[in-house]
């Protein structure tokens, strides 16, 4: 075994152990729940746009994106655009390190407000960024987005919009099987599930109706996708537990 197979053996075996270890799974259960009271994850921006993520979740993003070489990233959830940014960043990189030069992120959003959308639209990567303004889940959005994959060789999902139950399971329902195989369909903020429901007094969601309820009632009937819990084990402070769903085959 040489020496980069090693460390690699070395990293798999800490990242087990600390999915093994329930104190320090619950001590990160703790630490969401507190900063989050306090916004934490709106306290982050990415090449001058607000990202309303954990910095965890980021560097994993990056890890996906680098690993699969996606030519095309869908993004459902906009807000300030800061997620896109990200995105087109990394695909940057991956084709001035030989990857697709062409790929792109494309980002959908019920009411892309037009502040946010000048600012994207202005930034120097805008041009691997499109978006389309609609509900994630109208037929006709869908239809638009399903177009957008016609010659596409390896998508990469990522699901940040409303986090209801009944709108999530409907998004799974319409763009995971636009998920290439060894790829990854992102479902944030299932983390909601994990939260005590005080949290979201003004908000439609709450523990029992969230993305990982979505999530797992989706994986009852798709086999093909499963949850890659390396991830979530690894990064211990995550939005997404149960969340990062891979897809391992067709």
């Amino acid at each position: 075994m040489n020496p980069h197979e090693q460390f690699k053996e070395k990293v798999a075996g800490n990242v087990a152990a600390l999915g093994r270890d329930a104190d320090v799974q619950a001590l990160s259960r703790i630490w969401s729940r507190e900063t989050n009271r306090h916004g934490y994850t709106y306290n982050f921006s990415w090449l001058g746009r607000p990202v309303i993520q954990y910095p965890q979740d980021m560097l994993a993003m990056q890890e996906l994106i680098w690993s699969i070489q996606p030519d095309l990233i869908i993004e459902t959830g906009i807000a300030h655009g800061g997620s896109l940014i990200f995105s087109a960043s990394m695909l940057e990189l991956n084709a001035a390190c030989g990857g697709a030069p062409n790929a792109e992120v494309l980002g959908i959003d019920i009411d892309i407000r037009l502040h946010n959308r000048t600012a994207i639209e202005a930034h120097p990567l805008s041009r691997r960024i499109s978006m389309i303004q609609g509900s994630s889940i109208d037929p006709e959005i869908v239809a638009q987005v399903r177009a957008r994959t016609a010659g596409k060789k390896s998508v990469l999902i990522f699901l940040d919009s409303n986090h209801t139950h009944e709108h999530v399971l409907a998004e799974l329902e319409a763009y995971a099987t636009l998920t290439s195989p060894g790829s990854y369909c992102v479902v944030f903020d299932t983390l909601i599930e994990d939260m005590p429901a005080e949290m979201f007094a003004d908000r439609p969601w709450g523990p029992g109706n969230n993305p990982k309820t979505a999530v797992w009632q989706y994986l009852k009937s798709h086999p093909e996708f499963e949850i890659d819990k390396s991830i979530e084990h690894k990064l211990l402070i995550t939005v997404a537990p149960d969340g990062y769903l891979k897809r391992i085959r067709t």
